[in-house]
C-alpha cells in the first residue's frame, strides 16, 4: 500500500466516524498496561506479534471475539485475546478492535500488554492467561470524568445511593444471565458490566464483585471504570451504551462499508508496524527453521505413552497455568504445581525459548536424565513437545528448594545439624551417582542451593539438568562454553573453560560451606570478606566451629562440624587435581574413622594480605570474577544490600547466572 493511500484511509476513517449519527465504536482509551519485561533483541518477537494480531483480526471479524496463540520456533510464544462488548454492533466492534490494534504496539517490545477501550479489550502475553479473573498487581480503576464530581450534601448522597444500586444490579444480572454481560440504569445513573468469554461464570461473579467494590471508590465522580483481568465495569451519569445488542447496522450505516474500512485500517496498522521494525529482525526468520531439527530428532523417542504427556492434560492439571499454582521462577521459564487426572501431584516446568540455546537445554535435559533414577535426583516423569510450548514434568517436592531454608530472612523452619548433615550427604551421593554410578558420566555444572530440592522428609534431590554434559571415560576434560552460577564455578573452568567432574566437586564444596554456615557465598562482608575467606581464616586459627550457623547455637557436635567444614575446604581447593572425587567425599562423610587430608588454600584469596583487614577487599572473590569475566568478554553488575549489615552483594544477571557463553 502506497504511503499516500495509507494516510488517505486513516483520514477518511476518522472523518467518517466524526458524526455520532453514523458511528460510535466507543474507542476512548480507558487504560493501557505495558509489561515491564522486554523481549530479547534476538527473540524474533515482533514478527510473532504481527502474526498474532492478524489471526485475532480474523476471529474478531467472524465472531466479535477470539483467542489465539503463536509459537514460532526459536521465538517467545504469544497468547492473544480480543473481545468487543456485547452491545456494540458488528461494524462498531471491528472499528473498536482496529483502534485498539493501532495503539497496543506502543508497548512493544514488552512481553505483555493489555488495552481497555470503552467498547473492546485486547491483550497479549507470553503465557496462557485466558482463565484469569483478577490480577492484584495490574487490575486498575479509572475515575476520570469530563462531567466532574457531584456536589456536596443531598446530591452526593443521592449519586452514591444510585451508583451502588445500579452497579449491584448489572453485576448480578450479568452472572444470572450466564452471558457475562448486562446494562442497566436508574435515577440518572447508567452502568455496563462485561466479563470475558474465557472466564467461567464463577470467575465472572468474583471479578465483578471486586470491580463493584473498587469502582465505588471513584465516587463522588460522575463516572468510573474498573479494569480487571477478567472483566470491565463502568458507571456514568450519561448514557453511553446501546440498549440492544446492535445486531442491526441500520443506525450505523452499511455493515459492508464499515467492515471494509476496519479491515483496511487493520492492514494499515500492520504495515506501519512492519516499517517500524528493523529489516534485520525479519532476516532472522530463516534461522528459526533450524530449531525444528531438534524436534524431528527427539519426537520419535518421546512419543511413548508412558513419557509423552498431552499439552491439554498438563494445561488442565495446572488450572491453565494459574498464577496461584506457580511454585518457582527461573530464567528459562516457570514451574507450576499440577494435579493429573489420576490425582498424582506433579511439578510442570513451563519453558520459554528465546533462542536456540534454550531449545538445546530442553532436549539436553530430556535426553540425559529421562532414564536416571536415584533417591537424590529429581525424577523426570515426562514431557510435552507438541503443544504451543515445551513442558517438562517432574515429581513434586513440597518443601521446594534448599535456599529458602538457608537464606530467607523470615525462616519458618530452621534446619538442625542432623538435617543439614543429611542434606550434605544426600547431595554428595547424588553427585557421586552422576559421576561414577550411572552408565555414563554426567557433569551437572550448576550445583547450588536453589537447585537442591527437598521432599516432605527433607531428603535432598538435585534438580535442573539443563546445563549438564556427558563426559566420556576416555577424556581428561571437556573444552566448552562457560555455564553456571558465579561464585560456584571452579577457577580452572571459569578462566579456561576446562570442564571435569572436579568442577562439580568445587561447587559442592561451596554449597557445603553455605549449608553449615547459613550464609551465601556470593555475599562479601567488609569485616570478614567472602565465605571462603572467612572459613579459611577460621581454619588457620583452629576455630572452625565459629563458621557454623549462629542459628544453631551450641546444639551441634563440634568435632563432626569441624570435620565436615574441612571436607568442604578440600572440595574448594584451587587445584582440581587436589580435590577429592565425590565418591571419596561420600566415604569421608559416612565414615568418621577415615582421616580427612589437610586442605590447601582455596582460590580467590590474597595470601600476603589475609591478616590485613584493610586489604581483604582488594583480592576478593568478586574481584577475581571481575577479572576473569573481562578475559572472556562478559560484564556483570553489583548492587548494595542492607539486609544483614553493611556489605556488598553480587547478583548475577540471567546471562551470567545460567549461560555465560565464552
Amino acid at each position: 500500500m502506497a504511503p499516500w493511500l495509507l494516510l488517505y484511509t486513516i483520514v477518511f476513517f476518522f472523518s467518517w466516524c466524526s458524526s455520532p449519527s453514523l458511528c460510535d465504536p466507543r474507542i476512548s482509551e480507558a487504560g493501557l498496561y505495558c509489561g515491564t519485561t522486554r523481549a530479547p533483541l534476538k527473540a524474533n518477537f515482533i514478527p510473532s506479534f504481527i502474526k498474532e494480531m492478524e489471526n485475532l483480526s480474523q476471529l474478531v471479524t467472524d465472531h466479535n471475539w477470539g483467542t489465539h496463540s503463536v509459537n514460532i520456533s526459536g521465538s517467545i510464544p504469544i497468547y492473544g485475546f480480543a473481545q468487543c462488548f456485547h452491545d456494540l454492533s458488528h461494524t462498531d466492534c471491528l472499528l473498536c478492535y482496529a483502534a485498539s490494534r493501532t495503539r497496543l504496539p506502543r508497548c512493544l517490545p514488552s512481553l505483555s500488554a493489555r488495552i481497555y477501550l470503552d467498547g473492546c479489550f485486547l491483550r497479549y502475553d507470553n503465557y496462557s492467561f485466558y482463565s484469569e479473573r483478577t490480577d492484584p498487581a495490574r487490575d486498575a480503576v479509572n475515575c476520570s470524568s469530563r462531567r466532574g464530581a457531584a456536589g456536596g450534601g443531598v446530591e452526593r448522597l443521592r449519586l452514591e445511593r444510585s451508583v451502588g444500586k445500579v452497579l449491584d444490579g448489572v453485576a448480578v444480572k450479568a452472572v444470572a444471565k450466564g452471558g457475562g454481560f448486562a446494562v442497566g440504569g436508574g435515577e440518572g445513573v447508567y452502568a455496563l458490566a462485561q466479563c470475558w468469554k474465557t472466564v467461567s461464570n464463577e470467575g465472572c461473579r468474583d471479578c465483578l464483585r471486586k470491580a463493584v467494590k473498587e469502582v465505588r471508590g471513584c465516587l463522588p465522580n460522575r463516572e468510573g471504570r474498573a479494569l480487571n483481568a477478567g472483566c470491565y465495569l463502568r458507571y456514568s451519569t450519561e448514557k453511553f451504551y446501546n440498549e440492544k445488542g446492535g445486531e442491526s447496522d441500520s443506525q450505523h450505516g452499511s455493515l459492508k462499508r464499515g467492515a471494509i474500512i476496519a479491515a483496511v485500517l487493520a492492514a494499515a496498522a500492520v504495515i506501519l508496524l512492519t516499517f517500524s521494525v528493523s529489516y534485520a529482525a525479519f532476516t532472522k526468520l530463516s534461522k528459526i527453521k533450524k530449531g525444528n531439527k531438534n524436534l524431528d530428532q527427539i519426537s520419535p523417542s518421546m512419543r511413548k505413552s508412558s513419557f509423552n504427556y498431552k499439552y491439554e492434560t498438563l494445561e488442565k492439571a495446572t488450572d491453565y497455568f494459574n498464577s496461584s499454582r506457580k511454585i518457582g521462577q527461573g530464567g528459562a521459564g516457570s514451574v507450576f504445581k499440577g494435579v493429573l487426572p489420576n490425582g498424582k501431584v506433579v511439578a510442570v516446568k513451563r519453558l520459554i525459548f528465546n533462542n536456540r540455546q534454550w531449545v538445546d537445554e530442553f532436549f539436553n535435559e530430556v535426553n540425559l536424565i529421562s532414564g536416571i533414577e536415584h533417591k537424590n535426583l529429581v525424577k523426570l516423569l515426562g514431557c510435552s513437545i507438541e503443544g504451543p510450548e515445551s513442558l517438562l514434568v517432574y515429581e513434586y517436592l513440597p518443601k521446594k528448594s534448599l535456599d529458602q531454608f538457608l537464606f530467607e530472612r523470615k525462616k519458618n523452619e530452621i534446619l538442625n545439624w542432623k538435617q543439614r548433615f543429611n542434606i550434605i550427604l544426600g547431595t554428595a551421593e547424588g553427585l557421586s551417582y552422576l559421576h561414577e554410578g550411572y552408565k555414563i558420566r554426567i557433569i551437572h555444572r550448576d550445583i547450588k542451593s536453589s537447585n537442591v530440592l527437598l521432599d516432605e522428609n527433607l531428603i535432598p534431590k538435585i534438580a535442573d539438568f539443563g546445563l549438564a554434559r556427558c563426559f566420556g571415560a576416555d577424556k581428561s576434560h571437556l573444552s566448552t562454553g562457560i555455564a553456571g552460577t558465579l561464585g560456584y564455578m571452579a577457577p580452572e573452568y571459569l578462566t579456561r573453560g576446562q570442564l571435569t567432574d572436579k568442577a562439580d566437586v568445587y561447587s559442592f564444596g561451596v554449597l557445603l560451606l553455605e549449608i553449615v554456615g547459613g550464609r551465601m557465598n556470593n555475599i562479601f562482608r567488609e569485616d570478614s570478606g567472602s565465605l571462603l575467606q572467612t572459613v579459611w581464616k577460621l581454619y588457620q586459627s583452629n576455630t572452625l566451629i565459629e563458621a557454623v550457623d549462629s542459628c544453631l547455637g551450641d546444639d551441634f557436635p563440634a568435632t563432626e562440624a569441624s570435620r565436615v567444614i574441612q571436607i568442604g575446604l578440600l572440595c574448594t581447593q584451587a587445584s582440581a587435581s587436589m580435590r577429592p572425587t565425590m565418591t571419596q567425599v561420600v566415604h569421608m562423610l559416612s565414615n568418621s574413622n577415615i582421616d580427612v587430608p589437610v586442605p590447601n588454600q582455596p582460590p580467590f584469596l590474597n595470601t600476603g594480605n589475609l591478616d590485613s583487614d584493610s586489604s581483604i577487599k582488594s583480592y576478593s572473590t568478586n574481584s577475581f570474577v571481575s577479572n576473569a569475566l573481562k578475559k572472556i568478554g562478559v560484564s556483570h553488575s553489583y548492587s548494595e544490600s542492607e539486609s544483614s549489615g553493611s556489605h556488598n552483594s553480587y547478583e548475577p544477571s540471567r546471562s551470567e547466572e545460567a549461560i555465560i557463553q565464552a
